[in-house]
């Protein structure tokens, strides 16, 4: 099916349930599509099962999609742009994110020339990835990702990863989304990170929309209950919750299972297992649980699901729309709790 094609799926006769993001007048669906795995996070995706993958996502009715130019040094924003590029604008929302620059590799060393990818991607491209956050490189990356994805905008702009970079971030990031924010080139702005303190200064220091928290508010982390959740709930900030499946130990607990991008610790996978094992007794699937359960807390808007073909897609739409006894909810938090005794 190309992105031309009619929505014939049962599927795209359902809309998911739109949610709010902060007072920003921007509005996402519970469910939305996460661009890292189409950039050959782990492993490499062709182009065609990547069209599938957003095509998919587009027919179960989901209308927000989230990329970043770290993402397979550009390719997720390529491929993005090329798979949306004949669907209405204004029926989808959109975003991506600022901190890396993508510059031409050098030419001498081990990066000259391209080669695999060091940070999880399985890629090779000429460019290397240089952390900027200055007000400068902020605009520069935004205008290289519209260069990418083949749009005039895009509806939310997120800083990416400041860890390092907490202060130039606060305050030379910040005040160029918010000025980009008023002049309407996006429309809603926040940071992305996988850590929760950061993310709550953020919210409580600065005027921002939303922010996308990966791996920290899963059935195997709870740590952005703590601060980050209330603080947002408080500040009227959305969240997106990301990395719902700890990057793969409670999609599938196998013993090579990943947990937050590296191979997954015995114990972990002795914890997702148990989790399995008391989501199979209230006839649920662990993934199903795992993708449902931030949606109950206020806060959040929803949830990334990244899929690098049509059939992953579908198969996270389908189980949206399982029955999910009341107290499997109680069991897992039991379980957790238990797990990190």
């Amino acid at each position: 099916m190309t992105a031309a094609s009619p929505d014939r799926s049962p599927a795209a006769r359902l809309a998911l349930p739109l949610r709010p993001l902060g007072r920003s007048g921007v509005a996402v669906t519970e469910i939305s599509f996460g661009g890292a795995a189409i950039g050959n996070l782990f492993t490499a995706v062709t182009d065609d099962d990547a069209q599938g993958a957003v095509d998919a996502a587009w027919d179960g009715g989901i209308r927000y999609f989230d990329t970043a130019p770290h993402y397979g040094l550009g390719l997720s924003e390529r491929r993005l742009g090329a798979a949306l590029r004949d669907r209405p604008r204004g029926d989808y929302v959109i975003s991506t994110k600022v901190g890396r620059l993508l510059e031409p590799a050098p030419s001498t060393g081990p990066t000259a020339g391209g080669g695999r990818d060091a940070e999880g991607f399985d890629v090779r491209s000429g460019l290397v990835r240089r952390f900027d956050y200055s007000a400068d490189g902020v605009r520069r990356s935004l205008e290289a990702s519209l260069g990418r994805l083949g749009l005039d905008r895009v509806d939310i702009a997120l800083i990416h990863d400041p860890d390092a970079h907490g202060e130039q971030a606060l305050r030379e990031a910040y005040p160029a989304l918010a000025r980009l924010r008023a002049e309407g080139v996006v429309r809603a702005i926040g940071v992305g990170m996988n850590q929760t303190e950061m993310l709550t200064r953020f919210v409580r220091e600065t005027d921002i929309d939303v922010v996308l928290v990966a791996g920290r508010y899963t059935l195997l982390d709870r740590t952005a209950a703590d601060m980050l959740l209330p603080a947002a709930l408080e500040r009227g900030v959305s969240v997106i919750a990301g990395g719902v499946f700890n990057s793969g130990v409670l999609a599938a607990p196998t013993p090579d299972a990943t947990y937050d991008y590296a191979a997954a610790p015995g114990s972990l996978i002795s914890r997702a297992l148990r989790l399995q094992e008391i989501s199979a007794q209230a006839g649920v699937p662990l993934r199903a649980a795992a993708a449902r359960f931030p949606l109950a807390h206020p806060a959040v808007a929803s949830v990334l699901i990244g899929a690098r073909n049509a059939a992953e897609v579908t198969d996270a739409i389908t189980l949206r729309g399982l029955d999910i006894p009341p107290e499997l909810w109680e069991s897992l938090a039991t379980a957790q709790e238990k797990g990190r005794a």
